[in-house]
Order: structure tokens, then sequence, then C-alpha cells
């Protein structure tokens, strides 16, 4: 089957020039509900997320019934963009993608819609026979995945699917760390630093200690740690009071991020309580406070799991050639994953994402939507 490259070019413009940074989705939301009630949707849902998410809307979840006696499965994508997101305008040049201006292009993720817009069109132009089909399109995924954890599973019938959300292109995301976020309150005691500094506890001083012992970078093969933001003091002439420390630790294996979470928190800790009062002057002890939460779980898929079987098989039907990797990074199908819905990741073509430079090869999406088109027919898996 022919994709229409210039009709898949056109949706893909209009879909980025819609302005939809996390939490302001409403338009390309009912951008999607037009496009997708004309192409025959059997329900178009969106959810009650908005209430927890903070976003001008919910989640999108519709439904196209098929005519295939075969369990349904679904492709998710993201609604949100990163910022500059304001005014985006496209710029094409021959079959590259960029934006014209100084905002991203927007290509993560409305390559990935407009690749399921074009592959319904095909199989509805054709009247070609396919399973039952589910798009989930969340909204704040670029700001912690809260979009699909505020969504409710129970929405979403079929099984298993697939993230239509990753940098390069014929590749299979199968393995995605878990993440936890760590925030150190370090607390000491305010003084003037020229008057009584020996008042004082400098919790900067005692935050650096800590921090030039904690594991940071790449731990092994399947583990980092970083620390990201310190805020504190207030003024050079004060013995800074309060410091405020933002770290997380990611790994593939949850007892290996456990291990080097309760391993910074010690470090903290005892640094703390090392601490001793040279003059005996102190007005007060220092004290931590370690807050942990555990933003998603890992995401680990065996190659013999019927998701990454059936994408194999639709792959060779049209004869792609795919490649297996592990990801660094989270996304929407960790938090699948996590309600136990298989959801392998499969890359659009978008490169240089989050960033003004970002582009996608029109070649790349054309390949996609192929791709999405034998998931929907293939019977053998």
């Amino acid at each position: 089957m022919d994709v229409n490259r210039e009709r898949l070019a056109a949706n893909f413009t209009e879909l980025c020039e819609i302005d939809s940074p996390s939490r302001r989705e409403r338009g390309m939301l009912e951008r999607l509900r037009s496009i997708f009630g004309e192409l025959g949707a059997a329900e178009i849902i969106e959810d009650d997320s908005a209430a927890r998410t903070g976003s001008e809307c919910g989640n999108l979840i519709v439904r196209f019934d098929g005519s295939l006696d075969l369990p349904p499965i679904f492709f998710s994508c993201h609604m949100d963009t990163v910022q500059p997101a304001e005014g985006v305008k496209v710029k094409r040049i021959g079959d590259l993608f960029t934006s014209a201006g100084e905002t991203i292009l927007g290509s993560d993720d409305k390559s990935g819609i407009a690749a399921c817009v074009e592959a319904l069109r095909l199989v509805r132009e054709g009247r070609i026979a396919h399973r039952p089909l589910e798009l989930v399109i969340t909204t704040c995924e670029e700001i912690g995945l809260i979009g699909a954890k505020a969504l409710d599973p129970g929405l979403i019938r079929a099984r298993e699917g697939y993230a239509l959300d990753s940098s390069g292109f014929a590749k299979v995301v199968t393995h995605a760390p878990a993440l936890n976020r760590i925030v150190i309150t370090v607390q000491g005691v305010a003084a003037h630093a020229g008057l009584h500094p020996e008042w004082g506890v400098n919790a900067l001083v005692l935050a650096g200690k800590a921090l030039a012992k904690v594991p940071t970078g790449r731990i092994d093969e399947e583990t980092t740690a970083n620390f990201g933001t310190i805020q504190g003091g207030a003024a050079s002439n004060i013995v800074p009071e309060k410091v405020v420390i933002e770290a997380e630790v990611r790994s593939h294996s949850m007892e290996k991020m456990s291990r080097v979470t309760e391993e910074i928190k010690a470090i903290f800790k005892a640094t703390v309580a090392e601490w001793s009062d040279p003059t005996g002057s102190a007005k007060g002890t220092p004290r931590v406070g370690i807050e942990v939460r555990q933003d998603f779980a890992a995401m680990r898929l065996n190659p013999e799991d019927p998701v990454l079987r059936r994408v194999a098989a639709a792959a060779r039907s049209i004869g792609m050639e795919l490649t297996y990797e592990k990801a660094g990074g989270g996304s929407d199908a960790n938090i699948f994953n996590g309600h136990g819905l298989p959801t392998a990741i499969i890359a659009t073509g978008m490169t240089n994402v989050h960033s003004t430079n970002e582009q996608v090869e029109l070649q790349d999406m054309v390949d996609l939507t192929r791709l999405l088109i034998a998931l929907l027919t293939e019977t053998s898996c």
C-alpha cells in the first residue's frame, strides 16, 4: 500500500503548528477529536485527568472497531511538547522538516501522531481488514509522565501496545530504567557571618561535604545517579541556614536503584551526624531530611513476549529490519508496563529532540506508517 506522502507531510505540519506545550494541550486535543471523528472512531473519550495534572484538558482515548477477529492493541503518543513551543512554524527543505524559527519543531511526539492518522486513513480508504485499535494520547508527558500517571488504566481495553515516542528509526526499545527522585534538605543555623559566625551552622558546607562522597554519574552499565539542583543561602553575610538538593537515581535493576539510593541517604545522614561544634558557641545543631519518590518502575520486555513477536513479524512483512535497544530514560511506556500492559517503544525518526535543532525526515514517517499498518493487519501473532 502506498502512503500518501504529501498528505502525511501536510498533516504533520498542521499538528506541529498547533501550540501544545505541557498543560496547554486543549487546541491539539480538539483538532485530534475532529480528525478521529472524521475517520469513523467508534468512541472518543477525554478522561478527567486534568484535575490532577493541571492541564487544560484530559488524556484522549480513541477506539476503532476492527474487522479481524484478533485482540485489540493500542498505539500511544503524547500531545504535549517541551518549550519553546509558541508560534511554531515548520520549515521543509526537500523531505526534511525543521523549525523555521527559534522554537522546537514538535516531532516529539507529533511524528507519531501523524503516522497514526495516515495509517488509519489508508486502512479506511482501502477497506483493509484490521484488528481493533485504541489510541491513547496523553498530556503532560514532558513534565514527568503525569498525564499517563493520572490515566485510569481501566479505560484501556487492549492488553498490550506500542508507544510511538523515541528518536532514531527502525528501533524498538525493550528496556527502560526505573527512577527514584530524591529531595535532600540540609538544615543548619543562620547567623551573621561577620559578627557571630560561630553561632551558625553552615548548611552549604555540610551539603558540600556529603556531595563530595556520594556516588554520581554512571555507576555501572545499568545504573546512573545525578545531583541536578542545589538551592540555599540568603546573602554572603549570613551563614546559610538551609540547602535543598534535588537528585535522581535510575537503574534497570530495582535492587541496584534501591541500593544506590540508600547509600546516598546514609552518606548525608552520617555527614550531618558527624558535625561537631569547634567553639561550643553554635545556637543549634544541624539536621537532614530526605524524601524519596519512585517516579516510575523499570520496563523490561523479553524477545518471546507477544508484543515483540508481533512487531518483528510486522516488520518482516514489509521488509524492515529492526534493532532492539535499552533506553536510558523513561516514557509513558514505563507507566503502562507498570499497570501490567506490555508496551514496546517504537522510534519515529525524530532527532535532536528537546532542542531548536529538532528535525525529522518524511521517509521515516512514511515507513513508520507502513509499520503501523502492518501491526494492524498482521495475523500470525
